[in-house]
């Protein structure tokens, strides 16, 4: 059961905070929850994590490769490890270390992969990730989430702790737009309808789920039944859901701030093809490019991942 909040223009809390504070209040309840950092403590915040659980941190300085390898011994010895870099260097800087050390090897691995395609901003295009859920997403087993505001982002890292495996979940460090009300209950590998509507059939993930609803409802005034289904688990995908609601619908879009190749706009493809769906589709999202240096603003525009983009392409494929 889900609630959207009143007013989804205000920011909820810096998305870095809900990781820390979530995985203290883990490590409260269960001794053997541990937080391992590249370097990256202050950038997340979870040096704080030294003050309340000291032996609960660990710093393995600019060596994402070798703390995969840390937490999944860890994860032997019966820890819960979670970690956290920027979104490139958790994943395909170390895909072979959590495909083999995780994956393979039966070992549980929480990787929080921060600062998601336009996010990263200044960073630049070498810190840029338009392709962690193409990856995660060929790891056989793996749950792969991206979190559209802080309610959600925070359940994902609650469930990843009950679960065992390789589980990605990616989010901003900054605040977002907060979408959901703190009573709204979510299950890991089902999809929310967000809006519903009988014309056209929108397919989001990440924080740019308010965006599609934005676009919704503009579309909405011109006499246009937009339906909005925020498909926050990637992998396994909701098909169940997503045939229910793309059966006999003019069009379904999905909009994700990822690569269109592999990305959730890839995973839908694939169920409208096999389900033999007779609709008109279109993937909105990053075309095959590299990131580059912007604010996230402006490299939301720059890619075609604004409100108004989305609109766009609904009208043309209708």
């Amino acid at each position: 059961m889900i609630k959207l909040v009143e007013d989804r223009t205000v920011n909820g809390k810096e998305l870095r905070k809900v990781f820390v504070d979530t995985v203290n209040d883990l490590m409260d309840e269960n001794k053997d929850v541990v937080i391992l950092e590249a370097d990256l403590g202050g950038a997340s915040g979870s040096t704080a994590t030294l003050k309340k659980h000291p032996d609960n941190f660990i710093q393995c300085g600019i060596s994402e490769a070798n703390m995969v390898g840390v937490a999944c011994g860890m994860s032997t010895l019966g820890y819960v490890p979670y970690i956290h870099t920027f979104a490139p260097f958790a994943t395909r800087r170390v895909y072979d270390q959590v495909y083999l050390s995780g994956a393979y090897a039966k070992n549980t691995i929480n990787i929080y992969g921060s600062d998601p395609g336009f996010t990263v901003g200044a960073n630049g295009g070498t810190h840029t990730s338009f392709e962690d859920i193409a990856l995660m997403r060929a790891m056989p087993e793996a749950i792969v989430c991206d979190a559209a505001d802080e309610t959600q982002f925070e359940f994902i890292l609650k469930e990843f702790s009950k679960l065992q495996g390789v589980h990605y979940v990616r989010a901003g460090r900054k605040a977002c737009r907060q979408l959901y009300d703190k009573s709204s209950q979510f299950e890991l590998g089902k999809g929310v309808v967000v809006k519903e509507g009988k014309d056209v059939l929108i397919v989001s993930c990440g924080q740019i789920v308010s965006d599609a609803l934005d676009a919704a409802e503009m579309l909405e005034a011109e006499g246009i039944s937009v339906e909005v289904i925020d498909m926050f688990t990637i992998k396994p995908l909701d098909k169940d859901l997503l045939v229910k609601e793309a059966t006999g619908k003019k069009a379904v879009l999905t909009f994700e701030n990822h690569s269109i190749i592999n990305g959730l706009g890839s995973a839908v493809s694939e169920v409208i093809a096999e389900e033999n769906i007779n609709t008109h589709f279109k993937r909105v999202g990053v075309t095959d490019r590299f990131g580059q240096v912007g604010s996230p603003s402006f490299l939301q525009k720059e890619f075609g991942l604004t409100t108004q983009d989305l609109y766009k392409a609904v009208k043309e494929t209708l």
